[in-house]
């Protein structure tokens, strides 16, 4: 029972709402600055980024994960997709930018190797992401999982041992290292994104091809591969800083210096590096991915 009037208006990414108000344009010196929307929130202007390219008029056959301490993961569709599926996947429609929508699903990402460091560092390591990757690079593969978005990882005040408690409570091997732990963590996430895969692909209607992941989550190269691993999917990788870039861009089709949201991806195409994984050793995947239901529920 809100009354509609104070609300502002909606305005869609890319429009130009004027200069700055004039106290503000004396404090800050940027009299001539534009304040132009970007796609929002941050997601929006990450997925703008992403460099994939798509046939005008033609259903999109990739999907985009926004990886950093949570994983979005989604595919861009031409209208709201409301029925009882999307409801029952718990995906949500979210406004993009082109005048697209973001059919998409929330995941845990990152967080689960963040709070393992932050847990192990305060205990009195002094470990960096590298040395991380190192651990869970020597590690044995396709041991045991853990389901990324269950409540025991939302906060935990020991993330390893709640890792390891969840596969001792499910009956798995229990990770008997760091190394282990982070591997059970790092393969969870990926079988999780072939999961999402799955739902991507029944709400569009269509395989998808191309699995494009952006964001700071892709400089953990183990993951990268083992997304297109577990995923029977050819992945790439980049920009990093995908939002900033992707706000960047939407100020650059406002100002008419970019044609179109297309035209903005091939020029992230053509100015930013990107990486290609593709799938290996799927068979061990396809294998290991039935016990991951069985851990998580299909």
């Amino acid at each position: 029972d809100l009354p509609t009037g104070i609300l502002g208006p909606i305005e869609p990414p890319g429009t130009d709402l004027g200069p700055l108000l004039s106290g503000l344009a004396a404090d800050t010196g940027l009299s001539q600055a534009r304040v132009v929307l970007p796609g929002s929130h941050d997601t929006a202007s990450a997925v703008a980024a992403v460099p994939a390219l798509s046939t005008p008029g033609a259903r999109p056959d990739w999907c985009y994960i926004s990886l950093g301490t949570w994983a979005l993961m989604g595919v861009e569709s031409p209208d709201p997709v409301v029925n009882e599926d999307v409801l029952d996947l718990n995906f949500t429609n979210e406004g993009g930018v082109g005048g697209t929508i973001r059919l998409l699903k929330n995941i845990t990402g990152m967080w689960l190797v963040q709070e393992c460091r932050r847990v192990w560092n305060k205990g009195g390591r002094d470990w960096d992401w590298e040395d991380l990757n190192r651990l869970s690079a020597a590690a044995e593969p396709l041991v045991s999982f853990i389901n990324p978005d269950a409540h025991d990882f939302l906060a935990p005040k020991d993330m390893p041992e709640a890792i390891r408690q969840f596969t001792r409570d499910t009956g798995q091997a229990v990770p008997d290292n760091e190394g282990a732990v982070l591997r059970t963590a790092l393969e969870s996430i990926a079988m999780k994104f072939r999961q999402v895969l799955s739902m991507c692909e029944q709400l569009c209607g269509g395989r998808i091809e191309t699995i494009h992941i952006v964001g700071g989550g892709i400089q953990n190269r183990q993951l990268c591969q083992a997304a297109a691993d577990a995923c029977g999917r050819r992945v790439v990788t980049g920009p990093i800083e995908a939002t900033a870039i992707g706000n960047l861009m939407m100020q650059a089709v406002a100002a008419g210096d970019v044609g179109s949201i297309a035209q903005a991806r091939e020029v992230i195409r053509n100015s930013f590096p990107v990486e290609e994984y593709e799938p290996q050793n799927t068979s061990a995947w396809d294998e290991a991915y039935e016990r991951f239901l069985g851990v998580v529920g299909s």
